[in-house]
């Protein structure tokens, strides 16, 4: 049984500019990271791997250069690492890129059952947090979203008991597999690949699809399957903060007057 997890290759938000001209993303010189949430799902199906003994493989949709995504997953342990990049999938937004990625692993499913599929609640460039549950609804599997830890898994009965962390409470849900999971970073802590284990890996392979053995209609992928777009992007100014009493002499006083402007601006919950 196969338990995937689904990665994306992300710039590192903490460097990205804006080109004030064209209000595109400057690329050159920005390095690229799996996206946060995503090495939680990752790891996550390394411990159903090695608790389960299933079959663990990563998939990542993007440009060639996304294989150094795939390549730090083969590091960490997973057995198969497959790189969805084709020119017709450029230019999708969400809607579009959870048709790809479902199509391909209806396509590991013609290898082996997949039982569960693993992705972050969302990537740090596009927050949308859709791509998960489009995946789920395109494949039939049960949704389970913003979960923190796993209850409980019965492969024999084909069932997963879970939490889901929600705003100021948490919510168990049982569900059948096969099941598609959205995770938070508080599920897990992620390994990092020791010496041993990115040499063990060196000669492991990436798998590339393209769209020849999806055989995806091109009107449903790429930038012609999107029917959002994005028309400008910009990074929002931030006003001047105010400084509040004397932290330094009176931390006590300043604490208190920073919770009285809180609570007037309604932003503390009491």
């Amino acid at each position: 049984m196969f338990v995937v997890a689904c990665i994306k290759q992300v710039p590192d938000t903490t460097q990205v500019q804006i080109d004030p001209v064209t209000n595109t993303l400057v690329r050159e010189g920005i390095p690229f990271i799996v996206n946060p949430y995503d090495t939680h799902a990752l790891e996550e199906s390394l411990r159903m791997k090695e608790k389960y003994g299933f079959r663990a493989a990563a998939l990542s949709m993007g440009p060639p250069n996304a294989e150094a995504a795939l390549k730090k997953a083969l590091a960490l342990g997973v057995d198969d690492a497959v790189l969805l990049s084709d020119r017709v999938f450029g230019g999708a937004d969400t809607l579009s890129t959870s048709n790809v990625l479902a199509a391909a692993i209806r396509k590991l499913a013609e290898e082996d059952e997949v039982g569960l599929v693993f992705c972050g609640k969302q990537t740090i460039d596009g927050d949308t947090a859709q791509v998960g549950p489009g995946i789920a609804v395109r494949l039939g599997f049960s949704q389970l979203t913003l979960v923190d830890r796993i209850e409980h898994l019965d492969f024999m009965e084909k069932k997963i008991r879970v939490r889901r962390k929600l705003e100021g409470r948490y919510e168990i849900v049982e569900a059948r597999l096969p099941a598609m999971i959205t995770v938070v970073r508080e599920l897990n802590r992620p390994r990092y690949p020791t010496v041993p284990m990115r040499l063990k890996s060196a000669n492991a392979q990436v798998r590339v699809w393209d769209n020849g053995q999806l055989k995806l209609d091109v009107n449903s992928i790429g930038l012609k399957g999107s029917p959002t777009w994005v028309s400008r992007i910009f990074s929002p100014e931030r006003s001047k903060g105010e400084v509040i009493g004397d932290g330094m002499n009176d931390p006590v006083g300043t604490a208190r007057l920073l919770v009285e402007q809180l609570l007037a601006k309604d932003m503390l919950a009491v």
